[in-house]
């Protein structure tokens, strides 16, 4: 690597600008917070003081030193803008869901590659320490091979925000694009693309105006996966069930990473990503006839490996590692789960429009 740092912008300061954003980008060795947009509030100048602040974007992109800007805003935002930093030069990452269309992901990619620009979504849950520990576990064969593979992504949120984008009924909102792109994203990373889906998405709470539950079920040649989301789970179910022909992984509780964040904590911090015991997952095996039951200590989870593979990618030292084709792979996804839903069925999965 080389010794130029990499100067970055954040558009947006909500809770994504804020936590998985802009914190992580002045975490990360090689890469400067050089401004971020804040239409309203003195938030960004508290929390970075500074780094400049800008109210739009134009006034942003007069600073030509950043070479990197991160989108952090409302969904349906997600593609003018994205037009509008390619156009403008910029190395581009935009928050999932990356779009509202997998043919909208298409064209900005093709702009990307005219462009000669990187351009990724910032899926940072790959650097979720208990995904790390399934994907070893999966590579380790522990289990034999794979029949069944579920992950769950559960809140409890018994009353619907009305108030906030996410939840009003406008464009981009619900659980399947918010909760879903992650699960999505996960699956496809480690298994690729499935043959079919069967999927179910629905509104569970009353007075709620956008999905807050889905079911997706994934087939493979020789094995499923199913990805399940919902905000009515007092009682949440397991993050992650593996089972296979050797035995069998439980996981509960999501990665503290996001929670540590919002509290303050700092990815300096001693044992910051780490789980207590309490909270590792079990392997089950099968030795020679008895049932044997272990923890297996889960990986430290750092969302600053994103940023600094994106570092590297622009720095030409490393690929990509989520590349904005893998946006349009899980938004197509997510579509053909919405058609599979609508339909009461199951159907083949069409990739054929792929850019």
């Amino acid at each position: 690597m080389t010794n130029r740092k990499i100067r970055a912008g954040v558009i947006g300061f909500g809770l994504g600008g804020k936590i998985f954003h802009a914190a992580v980008l002045a975490a990360v060795d090689g890469v400067e917070l050089g401004g971020i947009v804040q239409r309203k509030g003195d938030e960004a100048a508290k929390a970075h003081p500074g780094v400049p602040i800008y109210r739009s974007v134009e006034a942003m992109l007069e600073d030509k030193s950043l070479e990197l800007v991160a989108v952090a805003t409302p969904n349906d935002s997600h593609i003018p803008l994205t037009k509008q930093l390619l156009s403008a030069g910029r190395n581009v990452v935009v928050d999932k869901p990356f779009a509202l269309a997998s043919a909208e992901v298409a064209e900005v990619i093709q702009l990307a590659r005219k462009q000669k620009l990187l351009l990724s979504a910032y899926q940072n849950r790959r650097w979720d320490g208990d995904f790390l520990t399934v994907k070893k576990l999966l590579a380790s064969g522990e289990i034999g091979n794979l029949v069944s593979f579920e992950s769950c992504y559960d809140r409890w949120r018994p009353q619907p925000r009305l108030n906030v984008w996410r939840e009003n009924g406008g464009p981009g909102g619900g659980i399947l694009y918010d909760l879903g792109s992650h699960l999505v994203d996960q699956a496809l990373s480690i298994f690729g693309l499935p043959s079919h889906i069967t999927a179910h998405i629905r509104i569970e709470r009353p007075l709620a105006v956008v999905d807050d539950c889905f079911e997706i079920l994934l087939q493979y040649q020789d094995h499923t996966a199913t990805l399940r989301g919902r905000n009515l789970a007092a009682i949440q179910r397991p993050r992650f069930l593996l089972h296979g022909t050797r035995g069998a992984f439980l996981k509960w509780g999501l990665d503290p990473q996001e929670d540590a964040l919002k509290s303050g904590a700092k990815f300096s911090d001693k044992g910051f990503g780490e789980e207590p015991a309490s909270a590792w997952g079990t392997l089950t095996t099968d030795a020679d006839g008895n049932i044997v039951t272990r923890p297996v200590q889960t990986l430290a989870g750092d969302y600053r490996g994103y940023y600094a593979n994106v570092r590297d990618a622009i720095l030409g030292v490393e690929p990509l590692a989520v590349p904005a084709e893998d946006a349009w792979r899980t938004i197509r996804l997510l579509e053909l789960a919405r058609e599979s839903s609508q339909q009461g069925r199951t159907i083949e999965c069409d990739w054929t429009t792929a850019p």
